[in-house]
């Protein structure tokens, strides 16, 4: 593919090992099973279509031909400064790093939403997806580059590229510097860096505080109003008095 070789000196791992297909059933299935099979760092599975794709939670991600990105790679970080901290903080890095190569390859700006999903305005067009396997992190990411006729349910809570910007835009490229800024924040992350990739994450998430949210425990559901994450990642919610720190779960943006 051009677009990745005239970006190979950017992409550091991301261009090594880079496996195509033109239909799979998920990427992250396949990138799975490369990881336990002992893949290197920054391997990456690349599809034009999905017939099984997955999004967070087992929620079914839309993934026709020719209208997306649907990518997944291998990370590693046994060797960083802080291997702990890196792992915890690699979904919010890639969410960073998608951004700003959207941005690069298209000039459209997105805004993060807690964990990592990707809008414009009230309207998604990407997400990312991170599943631990052994000593590796796979993490998929989709995003929503052509127009679609998108199921009904979809329809009116998704968005894509082409559709806000009201042009044609270049997949591959898309592609190229997503993966080249992917290398950027993964560098990142080995380094220890990790207020870079905070402050970066924040400054495009403008949800991340004041905004009112809910979310489900085994206690039942309670409600609240963002204030910002912490070191770690993790979101936190002011319910009255007091400060919720939120690490995973079903969390609703009212």
């Amino acid at each position: 593919m051009e677009a990745l070789a005239d970006a190979a000196p950017r992409l550091g791992p991301f261009g090594r090992h880079v496996h195509y297909f033109s239909t799979i059933g998920s990427t992250n299935d396949l990138a799975a099973q490369l990881a336990s099979a002992g893949a290197e760092d920054g391997t990456v599975v690349l599809a034009d279509a999905q017939s099984a794709g997955r999004g967070r939670r087992g929620r079914t991600w839309f993934s026709p031909p020719g209208a997306g990105l649907y990518v997944s790679t291998i990370l590693r970080t046994a060797a960083a400064h802080d291997a702990g901290r890196a792992r915890t903080l690699t979904t919010l890095a890639a969410g960073v790093a998608i951004a700003e190569g959207i941005g690069k390859a298209t000039g459209l700006r997105a805004d993060l939403k807690w964990p990592n999903d990707l809008f414009v305005d009230r309207r998604k067009f990407g997400g990312v997806l991170a599943e631990a396997i052994a000593d590796a992190v796979v993490l998929g990411y989709g995003i929503n580059v052509g127009q679609a006729a998108y199921p009904p349910e979809l329809s009116e809570r998704v968005t894509s590229i082409e559709t806000e910007l009201g042009r044609a835009v270049d997949r591959a490229r898309v592609l190229a510097e997503t993966l080249a800024a992917l290398a950027n924040r993964h560098a990142d992350l080995l380094a220890g860096r990790f207020d870079a990739i905070l402050d970066a994450w924040r400054a495009s998430a403008p949800g991340q505080r004041g905004a009112r949210v809910s979310w489900t425990t085994p206690g039942g559901t309670h409600m609240g109003v963002t204030d910002g994450i912490d070191d770690q990642g993790a979101l936190l919610v002011r319910v009255g008095e007091r400060t919720e720190r939120i690490v995973a779960g079903e969390l609703t943006w009212l």
